[in-house]
């Protein structure tokens, strides 16, 4: 592994007088630091989807299927990369491992932006969206992986509700940038640049607030601190796993994980699956505009802010830190959202925003409490490599195909076709999520 991004040693404990008050400072600092990082990556992850019209238009010899394909080389990347670097991140320091990613995405956004050849050629497209989701892949395993050392076990619900809001506020910001971006160079290849630029900007920022360990900072274990073990806690718990303890003691043989990675795969395929195609389906399919698909959006992801906070409430107060019964709940109005969306083909404008507005708020829940639920099944040295486990089914079997899957559907069966495969995912949701009804995170104090 590289030298700096190798995890930060434990140095000397600082006086007690001064453990509380360094706690409370260094807790909201990398807090914000994980927050604007993760949201910073959003910045540069799905410019492409704001830019298929563009493209569409410009090169007529693409069709909406072959730019789906570029959605889903980046979303099977992202997957394996979460994955793969998941592990890696949970032996690595995340001040550094993720700014790292989130400059290295940026300057590839930058070229997208500048260098409009690229666009001639699918495979060219192809092989850089991959390569793309790749380097994004680099950003979730950090942040998890900083939260379960920061925050306890009692408080990680509304921690890790409060910080999904990172996955919206960056989706949403990332159009706005993009449109000052036009706004401000009057060249639609700014969705990329000027997006990439900021993005080294927040990489910096996030790089400033960032701190490894507690134990690193001169301050004891978050379980210390709060006095909020996890059963049969020990010594062990703070030692750095090898590879083979971290995958096949903690992660492949636990079989609610993997249950919880199947629903992540079906709820991925619908949150992408609306979301990467809201541009392409109200231009194409109903003649709006491209700043009425642009507020859309912004519609779409920020309705899951108060709806990701609600859900890990629920899971933490109402169901006593079980979320499995919360994702079932969210998921139902979530699947009647989307009837509305597609039986809507006519209609006015705002019964869209309003399908999509439910949409967002209760699909993003799911989303936020499978990647809690993988935090809570495995000790916090492999949370990276957990999170990442559920990440690669989301990706590689949901985002994915629904890049390629939604252009192939739409292309071959009409939208009523892409809505009906995503309504059968909200059932699936439901179904493998109720494997795992019986975890429950759990935590005890030290007599």
């Amino acid at each position: 592994m590289i030298s700096f991004l190798k995890p930060a040693p434990a140095t000397e404990l600082l006086p007690s007088e001064r453990v509380e008050a360094e706690y409370r400072r260094l807790r909201l600092q990398v807090f914000l630091g994980i927050f604007l990082g993760y949201a910073g990556y959003y910045l540069v992850r799905k410019n492409f989807s704001l830019a298929m019209p563009d493209i569409l238009k410009e090169y007529p010899q693409h069709s909406k299927a072959e730019l789906g394909t570029a959605l889903s080389g980046l979303a099977i990347a992202y997957g394996f990369s979460k994955f793969l670097m998941g592990s890696v991140s949970d032996r690595s320091n995340p001040r550094y491992f993720l700014p790292l990613g989130l400059i290295l995405s940026s300057a590839l956004m930058i070229m997208f932006g500048w260098m409009k050849g690229i666009y001639a050629s699918l495979t060219l497209m192809i092989v850089l969206q991959t390569l793309n989701g790749w380097l994004n892949g680099m950003g979730w395993a950090p942040c998890g992986k900083t939260m379960v050392h920061w925050f306890s076990t009692k408080e990680r619900g509304r921690t890790v509700s409060i910080w999904n809001l990172a996955h919206n506020v960056g989706a949403s910001m990332m159009a706005v940038v993009a449109g000052w971006g036009v706004l401000l160079f009057h060249d639609w290849g700014a969705k990329f640049y000027f997006n990439g630029l900021v993005g080294i900007g927040v990489a910096l920022v996030a790089f400033v607030l960032l701190r490894d360990t507690p134990q690193s900072c001169g301050l004891p274990s978050i379980e210390a601190h709060k006095n909020d073990y996890p059963p049969n806690y020990n010594d062990r718990f703070e030692a750095t796993l090898s590879f083979k303890q971290i995958f096949f003691e903690n992660v492949f043989n636990n079989r609610m994980l993997w249950a919880i990675a199947i629903a992540n795969a079906f709820v991925y395929f619908m949150r992408y699956g609306v979301s990467d195609w809201i541009p392409t389906y109200l231009q194409t399919a109903k003649g709006f505009s491209a700043e009425a698909s642009k507020n859309a959006i912004v519609a779409f992801e920020w309705a899951g802010v108060p709806g990701t906070i609600l859900a890990g409430w629920m899971s933490d107060k109402f169901f006593r830190s079980r979320r499995a019964p919360a994702t079932i709940l969210f998921m139902i109005p979530t699947l009647l959202g989307l009837a509305v969306y597609g039986l809507n083909r006519n209609g006015p404008l705002w019964i869209d925003i309003a399908a999509l507005i439910t949409i967002g708020f209760f699909i993003y829940g799911p989303i936020m409490l499978i990647g809690l639920q993988a935090l809570d099944m495995v000790p916090k040295k492999a949370a990276g490599t957990a999170a990442g486990f559920t990440g690669f089914f989301g990706y590689v079997f949901g985002t994915a195909v629904s890049g390629t899957g939604v252009g192939w559907l739409a292309d071959h069966w009409g939208w009523n076709g892409v809505i009906i495969s995503m309504l059968c995912c909200a059932v699936l949701t439901m179904v493998f999520s109720a494997l795992t009804l019986g975890h429950r995170a759990e935590s005890s104090s030290a007599s």
